[in-house]
């Protein structure tokens, strides 16, 4: 069941008018047929033509003209502090999504990540607050992470 109309398109930008939003987590804003719920309590469906992910978008209009806005939702992160570049180089390795600040680095919270990290020299500090990470390769796309349960033998094609 739905409250509002489903989804006309998608909008890169804010429009003149916006009538709400829609907080996602991480996971939350790759999408591609879903029942969404706005911050109002308010249903409608998001019906695409393949996965997508929402962070390359503003938000929704639907059908009727209503523009909701996509709002990142608060996570549970884990701050990371220390030789920035090489403790980088390490989390990319593992395709771990990671967000790049200047003075921090900000992955989700993930105690096989945490552990190497820790190993490396890394300072450490759970935080809460949106998770952005940057985008996959050429500044568009997704970084998938890998699952900690196989093996790591295996070859990468770059």
């Amino acid at each position: 069941m739905t409250d509002l109309p489903p989804l006309r398109r998608l909008l890169k930008s804010r429009p003149e008018r916006c009538d709400g939003a829609v907080i996602l987590d991480y996971d939350g804003r790759m999408v591609r047929r879903k029942r969404l719920v706005t911050a109002e309590g308010r249903g409608f469906l998001v019906d695409l033509p393949e996965v997508t992910n929402l962070d390359e978008w503003w938000g929704f209009e639907l059908e009727d003209g209503t523009c909701l806005e996509i709002v990142p939702a608060d996570e549970a992160l884990i701050e990371v502090t220390g030789d920035l570049p090489r403790l980088a180089w390490h989390i990319g390795n593992r395709h771990t999504p990671c967000q790049i600040e200047a003075g921090r680095l900000l992955i989700r919270q993930d105690h096989v990540i945490e552990a190497m990290l820790a190993q490396l020299g890394a300072r450490l500090r759970p935080i809460t607050g949106p998770f952005t990470p940057e985008g996959g390769a050429y500044g568009h796309g997704r970084t998938m992470g890998h699952d900690h349960g196989h093996s790591h033998h295996h070859h990468h094609a770059h």
